[in-house]
């Protein structure tokens, strides 16, 4: 074998919440996993200040940190964990083939687990990005961090489902929730809009887009515009969430996985099978439902049960 390719028993793609549970348990059964973090190492917790909904903390933690007790739980059962984004990948045969850094090298595994995620769409505003980054804030997770403005006023920029459900949760939270639409109409279910056009303290802003989120080291505002009349003004609110979407990030699997219209990979249902035999997902990459650290968690130990039972069958020990 060259100097640049290994095999390993099993290869785990990223490295968020699903990524070191399926180390954790993959490597406690002696299946010595390899895991390559990927672009964003730690994943989407890392731009989390504030974790308290995740089991384990009674006074909560902040994601980053989170990501760190993860990462040394897997190495204190051998995970070899590297630093490396996977470019492409061969599922062709029973061992299957993955490119890391562009052929910088190559890993054949008997059992591969992708734990890449989601990324979350943003606006991409100067003003929306530097608070996210600096935890001030700017979130795209109403039931992550919604706790934190109870009582407060926030604004909510979405018009599908999904940003419904969020604006609906954080108005039993907060004292006044602004949800700004760019059209004249909503994308959710009637269903959906009924219930948040319903409830006392939810603006709904038609034709009305964010300029620019004020506030140097937290959110104090948001200006937005009409994009009717042109009318600019001023919204005093202390949280901005962002709820237009989620890109899967599995754009190097489509040629060999079962994709959804969205990019999500397919499972078999109850399991963490793909379509292809040898290859598991966990966490994001999956949910384009539930999109939380434990559930997510708990994903990846079911990718890593189903890789121990199916290497056990081909009596790969």
């Amino acid at each position: 074998m060259s100097e640049n390719k290994e095999h390993v028993k099993c290869l785990i793609i990223g490295s968020g919440p699903a990524g070191y549970t399926a180390a954790i348990y993959a490597a406690r059964a002696d299946l010595k996993p390899v895991l390559y973090q990927g672009l964003q190492p730690g994943g989407q917790l890392t731009e989390t200040t504030e974790v308290d909904n995740f089991p384990g903390y009674p006074e909560g933690i902040n994601g980053p940190q989170m990501m760190i007790d993860l990462q040394k739980q897997a190495e204190r059962f051998d995970t070899d964990v590297r630093t490396g984004w996977v470019t492409r990948v061969d599922f062709t045969g029973p061992v299957h083939e993955v490119e890391i850094d562009n052929g910088k090298h190559i890993i054949t595994a008997d059992s591969v687990i992708i734990a890449t995620g989601a990324s979350a769409k943003w606006l991409g505003l100067e003003s929306e990005l530097r608070l996210r980054d600096a935890g001030g804030g700017v979130s795209a997770c109403a039931v992550c961090d919604g706790f934190f403005y109870r009582g407060q006023d926030v604004a909510i920029v979405g018009a599908g489902d999904t940003a419904a459900e969020e604006a609906s949760y954080l108005a039993k939270l907060c004292n006044k929730v602004y949800m700004l639409v760019r059209r004249d109409e909503m994308r959710a279910s009637k269903a959906m809009q009924t219930r948040v056009m319903n409830m006392e303290n939810i603006e709904i802003l038609f034709n009305h887009e964010t300029v620019e989120v004020l506030g140097e080291h937290g959110v104090e505002g948001a200006k937005v515009k009409n994009t009717a009349t042109g009318e600019e003004r001023e919204l005093k609110i202390t949280g901005f969430f962002v709820a237009i979407g989620h890109k899967p990030n599995t754009d190097v699997f489509k040629p060999w996985l079962d994709l959804d219209g969205q990019g999500y990979i397919k499972n078999v249902p109850g399991t963490a099978k793909t379509n292809v035999e040898g290859v598991f997902v966990a966490g994001d990459a999956a949910d384009h439902v539930y999109r939380q650290a434990v559930t997510a968690a708990g994903t990846g130990c079911m990718a890593a049960l189903d890789a121990e039972r199916y290497l056990a069958n081909k009596g790969i020990h």
